[in-house]
């Protein structure tokens, strides 16, 4: 799967990855509801560096389909409300 990091770029993911991702992608969403921005902020940055240890870069250059947009790190709490759906942002 391609995944984006909002001004970051692209990165494959092998699909085994996403239990991993989808525990902190839950916690994520269960901060944001609450309104925990400290918990909120741990756990963006652990799910982001998580997806950039295991996925391979893509080139700058090359611009495939993301099938999943990650934000930004520097994302606020409100922004990725935003982009929440009930899955998280990690459908499944």
């Amino acid at each position: 799967m391609i995944v984006r990091i909002m001004g970051e770029g692209q990165v494959e993911l092998d699909d085994a990855h996403f239990t991993e991702l989808n525990k902190l992608d839950d916690e994520l969403l269960r901060e944001t509801e609450s309104g925990d921005e400290q918990g909120f902020r741990r756990t963006l940055n652990a799910l982001l560096d998580a997806v950039r240890r295991l996925g391979t870069p893509l080139p700058d250059d090359s611009l495939e389909p993301s099938e999943l947009i990650l934000p930004s790190p520097d994302a606020s709490l409100a922004e990725v409300r935003a982009m929440l759906n009930e899955d998280g942002l990690i459908p499944g």
